[in-house]
């Protein structure tokens, strides 16, 4: 049990709160500097009023809550869990004031989205929206994808034992450095150097299509935004449909297929480590799962004939289930097209993709492709241990970096996760059938959105139902802090009620 929190453990709560919030402050002067250059005045005035209250609440907090203690574990985890629900709601004062969302419930939507990298989306007109506010909403992807508390960690925060338990509760659990700091300024070089590489590449190709020098830069950089992050967000209404580039489609591809890896994954290539590529458990489980993805969604393709030849199907079928598995949520067909076209059998294999996911530790959601690999290797222990004498004692290793035995630990914390997971696609599918939507559309959005995906099949708008948008919102945020801080946040609130 819990033991009921003192008035030390709300200030040490809501100091460090404050730090993540003045973080999001900071954030806000890239799409105020924006609105500045391109002379959008009134959405510089929005960011103006967005920034000037995080760092007012932000600075509210660590002063009249000044406290040098150190976080404990369950501090660290509400702290992490909180504080995306406070930037949440501080975040959305910009989307809101533009106009174009239909309430501020549609506004902390698209930014709980944005920080999950989920990318899904309630804003109305996206092709006529200010650059500052698509800079905004790309920009909360790229953060959000290396974790808001990473920033934090990176500027803000000393490099304590606490800090490691916020990082730990934002479900990153890899040290690439022996220093929790240093490890969160890794994270942001790798991803630093990558936005370089991967902006000039999609600038250079945009303009090659046609687009001027700054549109094609401001596209450059906002695509690959999304596409590293897994995000999902696009600049335009109609996603990556919109650039009418095979070249510009392997691009992205490219670059949210690397931006799902695991951190420590680039740090040991980086240092050197270049075997670890292919003798990595997640990348092995990667490539089997995707290749299961990709041969149920052609069979269902191939099945209703919905396009004239395989190199069709793998270029449709391809891009939509490498964006799933990765959870970018790009797409290179429209929502409908999923109910109209594809079928049952082809959005189950986008599904089965989407629930999965890609890296632990990474920018993308879902089990994670270690969590998979852990289950089957468990499921071959268990048949070693079947076929071998009973005297014999059956030890199983898989490599994630270096060689691990296969723990019980590693084998309840695996499945415990992927349980998780599926309550939370379960609760956000049964809730989009209660309110009428066909099981197969409800499902399809549900994972979508429990993944941190951003794929939709339609039934994700501005017309839903309030309270599905706000379960969208609770499994959004519950897949990304992959629900343990979660649940450290409800028992710290019953305690503080009910606790003695």
């Amino acid at each position: 049990m819990i033991p009921r929190p003192r008035l030390p453990d709300f200030k040490n709560i809501a100091y460090y709160s404050g730090k993540i919030v003045f973080g999001v402050g900071i954030l806000m002067i890239i799409p105020l500097i924006t609105a500045l250059i391109f002379k959008e005045w009134s959405p510089a005035l929005d960011f103006a009023i967005g920034m000037f209250t995080c760092f007012t609440i932000g600075l509210l907090f660590q002063i009249f809550f000044y406290s040098e203690r150190d976080l404990s574990w369950l501090q660290g985890l509400v702290v992490a869990s909180f504080s995306w629900l406070l930037a949440m709601m501080l975040g959305a004062i910009p989307h809101y004031l533009s106009g174009h969302f239909g309430s501020f419930l549609d506004a902390c939507f698209d930014l709980m989205s944005g920080y999950t990298t989920t990318g899904l989306y309630l804003l109305q007109d996206l092709d006529h929206i200010s650059c500052a506010l698509n800079m905004w909403r790309h920009l909360l992807t790229y953060a959000g994808g290396q974790g808001i508390i990473v920033i934090a960690l990176t500027f803000l925060v000393k490099g304590t034992g606490g800090a490691f338990k916020m990082y730990v509760a934002e479900g990153k659990e890899e040290k690439l450095l022996p220093n929790i700091i240093q490890t969160a300024r890794a994270i942001w070089l790798i991803s630093l150097s990558y936005l370089g590489v991967g902006s000039l590449a999609l600038w250079i190709i945009a303009v090659h299509e046609g687009m001027s020098i700054t549109k094609g830069f401001l596209h450059g950089v906002w695509v690959f935004m999304g596409a590293w992050s897994t995000g999902g967000f696009a600049p335009q209404s109609f996603n990556i449909i919109y650039y009418h580039s095979f070249l510009f489609e392997m691009v992205t591809v490219v670059c949210f297929i690397i931006g799902s890896f695991n951190f420590a994954l680039h740090w040991a290539i980086w240092t050197g480590n270049k075997k670890e590529l292919y003798r990595n458990i997640e990348i092995v489980s990667f490539c089997v799962t995707i290749t299961i993805a990709l041969v149920t969604t052609s069979i269902g393709l191939m099945r209703l004939g919905v396009y004239p030849d395989l190199m069709a199907i793998f270029r449709k079928g391809f891009y939509q289930i490498a964006s799933g598995h990765t959870t970018t949520g790009f797409m290179t067909i429209q929502s409908r097209t999923f109910v109209r076209q594809w079928g049952e059998m082809a959005m189950l294999g986008v599904a089965f993709a989407m629930a999965i996911g890609a890296s632990a530790c990474s920018t993308a959601g879902g089990f994670k492709g270690l969590r998979m690999g852990i289950v089957f290797k468990t499921l071959i222990q268990d048949i070693k241990k079947m076929l071998s004498p009973e005297t014999a004692v059956v030890v199983e290793k898989f490599h994630h970096i270096k060689d691990m035995v296969l723990t019980e630990k590693h084998i309840r914390g695996a499945t415990l996760i992927i349980i998780l997971y599926i309550a939370a696609y379960a609760l956000a599918t049964i809730v989009g059938v209660y309110f009428g939507y066909p099981f197969i559309e409800a499902l399809f959005d549900g994972v979508s959105a429990g993944s941190n995906t951003g794929l939709s099949c339609g039934v994700t708008s501005p017309s839903m139902p309030a309270l599905m948008k706000i379960t969208y919102i609770l499994v959004m945020w519950m897949g990304r802090l992959e629900f343990m801080s979660i649940f450290a946040l409800i028992g710290f609130i019953i305690a503080a009620v009910r606790g003695k």
